[in-house]
Order: structure tokens, then C-alpha cells, then sequence
């Protein structure tokens, strides 16, 4: 199949916010959509793959106003870093889509306008509670007499009251169409238990959706109506179809959409399997195939946070390993579809067992066999054997079960198989012992076989392995003296004999050196957390102590300090009145994470200036790895108890 003929395959991954840095959540969704658009390439699909950054909303807004930035000062820098990143880990989009670009934002209008035409869309006022950092609102039940502000039940973070004239979107008028899509299309949410949930959801009942602001500035205006900003998760979710072409480029757009696969992760589910395909159907837009939410990535048993402390530098990685090593853990380690926990020791487990024993062993030792006894250049070797046609039956096998696990998206089950047949390669010269025939002319031939064997094995084993950790595998066909390169030889093309005599085999190099535990740990160890030798402090009388009045003080309201990184204003009361702190915690907790908590203050310290605002007090926090750690009483004792 060639040319126009062969089937298309369009995959995506969320566009990711741009009012923070990528991290390992970002970067995993993003290797399990290059791996699959590497395997589909060597399925002979016509793959197109488009990630990219949403760069409106309200946090966005608030993050650059905290730096002295405007917004898309803000999303150029950030942007950049998610940029670097795909390419430092190998991977590799067809289409990068930002949300501030104006052919999105002409796409994003046409939608909406066509939707209030047609009746979907029509104007009314909310009132509610509006969660900022899952840009999500959370009921329109309000009383009046209501809190200002609740807790966000998705993320745990502070959600406020607000009221607000906006346009809605008909979504209970797609109830019964949704649960009959669901019904004709079972696989269309996998894993099946996350369809389970949608459905659930849907069978509850619907409410009509809010999808425009007049609070919120930053984002995509309503040209009928200028004052309001289309909500970003509308703007954000019509990135599928505009990062493909509409409405600028529609024979891109015919030859690609639907989508083939939207990979999620599993908190942003709702969205992508109800709100988006209510809106494709509104809009008469074919649906996408199937939208596939993973798990997330653990630490200590509680997902990945920067509040926790639980995270670690992708680039740390990088740099010690390369791009390869990562690809291969997060895709090994855990199932899509469950969620993982990283420990340093799990990751090194798989650099040094896997990669630089088993694979990386196995490379080196038949290359450099076939150099050290042939010079080499591979000679006429015997006719197989029993165990030689059985190394060979046992690769076509594995051919046929890894692109179809790859098909299936069952890419931990791939890597499994394919190293359990790196065992039996192993085993297979273990059996062999070429070693040992190395100089003996009468068994020359034989020698020749099995090292050809070997040598098969490995290059069709880097070929499988070709979409999961492409950098090391092209490095295996150079050695293996391949005019072409791995991604340029289909899968149904691939024959394990396609090393014939005369081939020129070339020295190798360590392909995944082994790392030293204690070694990876040091390097992982952020600069200045590394262990150093503390001055004794002098000691302190009980009376000198005494003097320190500590309290416990509950947080009323929190804010950043303008145009600074660290700072947030606290009001905070302590039992018998309400004071001003400034606390320099604003790099690990934000406001909306501190506001009703209770901590520790010194109450009777002198005040001081801190960038025009005059700090009473200071708050107690624990220092580790140069962050603050604050430690939190519960709700029940008291603002103003006395702490001794």
C-alpha cells in the first residue's frame, strides 16, 4: 500500500497551560503519542501527530500579572521550554498548535458563532463557584446566603462565589444522543472502566454548560459580542480540528479528521468524553474514534505534586541518560490506563537490568564477536540447525504479536514480549558458547551461523524497538551496516535474514552504560540540598524561649506580593485581632492553597517593610531542598492557641 491508498492515523495529546513549566506528566502523555505515531509510520499509515500549549484563561492571566508580564509574554517564554523539551526527548510532531494563534482563534469564532444560530448556544447569567485552577465551574445550586468560597472537589483547591452574565451551551439537550453514541461505541473511552464512568456521569443527568466570560480578558473575544471571552475549555478543546486544518486548510482536514485517538490523562476525562463530542455533534462534525486516559505518575504513593515536593527534574534525566532510557522506563513500568510510581531505585532498576544487561549486553557482545573473529565482515555460514530456525520461527512470532500490542495500544505488553525474546537470544548463545569456537578454522562455518543468527535477532529486535527508543536504535543499525535507517523499513517488510555475507559490521559503542545507585542519587540532588556540615547554633535558656510568643493563626485571606515570584500577603487572624504577614512561600504554595488554613506565627516579632507592605509576625515552616515546608493544624483548634 503506497501513495494516497494508505490509511490515515491522527493522533493528539492535550495542549498543555502555559502558566507553568513542563514537568513529567506533560512528557509522558507526549512519548506514548510519539510512540504510536512511530509505530503507525512503520504500519504504513499516513500519521499525522499534534500537541501544542493553550495560552488563555484566567490562570494564565493571573500568572503573568504576577511576574510584570503580559499574557502572551508569558506564553511565548514558557512555550519554548515545551519546545525544547519534545526534542530533547526524541519527540517528534507533525503540528505544534498554540491557542494564540490567529488561525485557531478564527476557527475557535466560526464554531461559536455557528452554535448561537443555530440555538445551541443562547445568554443568561451565572452565579456559582469557579474553580481557577481547574478553570471549571463547580454548581449553579448557590443559596444566597452561601460561602464566599468552597472546596473544589477534583483538585482540593479553593473555588469562589462569582456572578456574571455569559452565554451557555444547550449540553442537557445531548443527554440521550451522547448515551447512544456510547451505546453503538463501547471503545470509543478506554480503558473500559473510565467508559463506565462516563456513562455514569452522563445517566445522572446533565446541566447546560457556561462557555463564555466577561471577567476574564485573556482569551479568544465573541465577535457578536465583544465584552465576552469564549471559556477556555471551549476555546481549548476545537484545537483538534483547527491544529488539522479548519477552517484554513480543509483538504487537510477531510484527508485527517476524525481524530483516530485523543490521549488524556484521566482528570481532564469529562471534558474530552462528554463536553467535546456534545460539541462536535452541535457543530455536525464527524466524532473522534476513541479518547484514551491514562493514569498518572506517583511518588510516595500520592500523585506528582510541586506542593508536595514529590517531583523530579525531567532534565536531571536528560542529562545524565539521554532521551532513551526515560522513553523506555514510563512506557515499561506501568500499563496505560493505571497509575505508576516512580522511585529513583525502579528507573535505575530498568537502566541497569534491562537496558545496559539484557539489550544493551546483547548488542555489544555479538558485535563485537562478529569483529573479533571475522574482522568484522560476516563469511557464508552453515545451513541452520534446529535451535537456529527455532531463534528464527520464534522472531516472526514476535513480529506479528508486537505490531499488533502496538495497534492495540498495549505498549507495556510489547516491551515484554519483545524482552522476553531478548532472553531467549541471550540463552540462545549461552547454549552456543561462539566464544569458544573463535580460531578454530573447522568450526568456522558454524561460528559464521550463529553470530549471523545473533546478529538478525538484534536488528530485528531494534527495529521493534524502534519507536520506543529510536536514538539507540539507529546507533544499532549503523553498527549492523545498514544503508537504511530503522524508520525508513516497514514492519511487514522487515525478514529476519536480512543480514547477508560480506555485510561490514561496525565497532560498537556502550549503548546504556551501567549508573552506580549512589552515583544517580548524587546527581539527582538539586544544587545547594546536598549535605554540608551546619555551624552549631548557640544555645538558648527556657526563659530566652519563653520570650518567643507563638500562636496558632488561621489564614483569612492570601495574595501575591505584585511583580514578585516568592511573596504572598497574608491576613491572617490570631485570636485577638487580624495582622498582615508576608511570607516568602509563594514557589510552593498559592494563594488559593494557603486561604483557611491554620499554622504556626511569631506574633511578637518587630515589624519590618517588605516591599511596601508591613509584615507583623512570620510564620514557622520547616526548610528542605530549599523550599518551605509548612506544617498545618487541624480545624478544630483555634485561631490564637498558645503553642509552648
Amino acid at each position: 500500500m503506497s501513495g494516497t491508498s494508505r490509511p490515515k492515523f491522527y493522533v493528539t495529546t492535550p495542549i498543555y497551560y502555559v502558566n507553568d513549566v513542563p514537568h513529567i506528566g506533560h512528557a509522558y502523555t507526549t512519548i506514548i503519542a510519539d510512540v504510536l505515531a512511530r509505530a503507525r509510520k512503520l504500519a504504513d499509515r499516513d500519521v499525522f501527530f499534534l500537541t501544542g500549549t493553550d495560552e488563555h484563561g484566567q490562570k494564565v492571566q493571573r500568572a503573568s500579572a504576577e511576574r510584570g508580564l503580559k499574557p502572551r509574554e508569558l506564553a511565548d517564554r514558557v512555550v519554548v521550554r515545551f519546545q525544547d523539551l519534545w526534542r530533547d526527548l526524541s519527540i517528534e510532531p507533525d503540528f505544534f498548535i498554540r491557542t494564540t494563534m490567529p488561525a485557531h482563534k478564527r476557527g475557535v469564532q466560526k464554531i461559536f458563532k455557528k452554535l448561537k444560530e443555530q440555538g445551541d448556544i443562547y445568554q443568561g447569567t451565572y452565579r456559582g463557584w469557579y474553580c481557577v485552577s481547574d478553570e471549571c465551574y463547580l454548581s449553579e445550586d448557590v443559596p444566597e446566603e452561601a460561602d464566599r468560597t468552597k472546596i473544589c472537589p477534583d483538585c482540593g483547591k479553593t473555588a469562589h462565589l462569582l456572578s456574571e452574565k455569559c452565554y451557555y451551551f444547550r449540553l442537557s439537550a445531548y443527554r440521550e444522543r451522547l448515551l447512544d453514541f456510547y451505546a453503538r461505541r463501547p471503545d470509543f473511552v478506554r480503558p473500559e472502566s473510565r467508559m463506565n464512568e462516563v456513562v455514569s456521569f452522563v445517566r445522572g443527568g446533565l446541566k447546560d454548560l457556561v462557555i463564555t466570560r466577561t471577567t476574564v480578558s485573556w482569551g479568544i473575544p465573541f465577535p457578536d459580542d465583544p465584552d465576552h471571552t469564549i471559556y477556555v475549555w471551549f476555546d481549548a478543546l476545537h484545537n483538534y480540528v483547527t491544529g488539522v486544518g479548519f477552517d484554513e486548510n480543509l483538504e487537510l482536514f477531510r484527508k485527517y479528521w476524525p481524530a483516530d485517538i485523543h490521549l488524556i490523562g484521566k482528570d481532564i476525562l469529562r471534558f474530552h468524553a462528554v463536553f467535546w463530542p456534545a460539541f462536535l455533534m452541535a457543530a455536525g462534525f464527524d466524532l473522534p474514534h476513541c479518547v484514551f486516559s491514562h493514569g498518572w505518575w506517583m511518588m510516595g504513593g500520592a500523585k506528582m505534586s510541586k506542593s508536595r515536593r514529590n517531583v523530579f527534574d525531567v532534565n536531571l534525566i536528560l542529562k545524565m541518560f539521554g532521551p532513551d532510557p526515560l522513553r523506555y522506563f514510563l512506557i515499561r513500568e506501568i500499563p496505560i490506563g493505571q497509575d505508576g510510581n516512580y522511585s529513583d531505585e525502579s528507573f535505575l532498576h530498568r537502566v541497569n537490568s534491562d537496558l545496559a544487561n539484557d539489550l544493551g549486553n546483547l548488542v555489544q557482545r555479538t558485535l563485537t564477536l562478529i569483529r573479533k573473529a571475522f574482522g568484522g565482515v560476516l563469511p557464508d555460514p552453515d545451513p541452520e540447525t534446529e535451535a537456529d530456525a527455532k531463534l528464527r520461527g520464534e522472531f516472526g512470532a514476535l513480529k506479528e504479536r508486537v505490531t499488533a500490542l502496538y495497534e492495540e495500544v498495549a505498549l507495556t505488553r510489547a516491551l515484554e514480549d519483545v524482552w522476553a525474546y531478548i532472553f531467549s537470544v541471550n540463552k540462545y548463545l549461552a547454549d552456543e558458547e561462539p566464544w569458544k569456537m573463535i580460531g578454530d578454522a573447522s568450526r568456522r562455518g558454524r561460528l559464521a551461523r550463529v553470530l549471523t543468527q545473533a546478529a538478525s535477532a538484534v536488528r530485528g529486535i531494534s527495529h521493534l524497538l524502534f519507536p520506543v527508543i529510536p536514538g539507540s536504535m539507529r546507533k544499532v543499525w549503523a553498527w549492523l551496516g545498514e544503508e537504511k535507517r530503522p524508520e525508513d523499513v516497514l514492519f511487514r517488510d522487515l525478514e529476519f535474514g536480512g543480514l547477508v555475507p560480506g555485510r561490514n559490521i561496525q565497532e560498537p559503542t556502550p549503548l546504556f552504560p551501567r549508573v552506580a545507585l549512589k552515583d544517580f542519587l548524587a546527581a539527582m540532588t538539586e544544587p545547594g540540598a546536598k549535605e554540608t556540615k551546619e555551624e552549631a547554633m548557640e544555645q538558648v535558656s527556657y526563659d530566652e524561649f519563653k520570650k518567643m510568643d507563638l500562636r496558632v493563626a488561621h489564614i483569612l485571606k492570601a495574595e501575591r506580593v505584585p511583580n514578585t515570584d516568592k511573596l504572598l500577603k497574608l491576613e491572617v487572624d490570631i485570636g485577638t485581632e487580624t495582622r498582615t504577614l508576608v511570607a516568602g512561600v509563594g514557589d510552593v504554595y498559592a494563594p488559593e492553597d494557603l486561604a483557611g488554613k491554620r499554622l504556626a506565627v511569631i506574633v511578637n516579632l518587630k515589624p519590618a517593610v517588605i516591599r511596601g507592605v508591613e509584615s507583623k509576625g512570620m510564620i514557622l515552616a520547616a526548610e528542605w531542598q530549599g523550599k518551605a515546608k509548612i506544617a498545618f493544624y487541624d480545624g478544630d483548634v483555634p485561631a490564637g492557641s498558645k503553642i509552648k
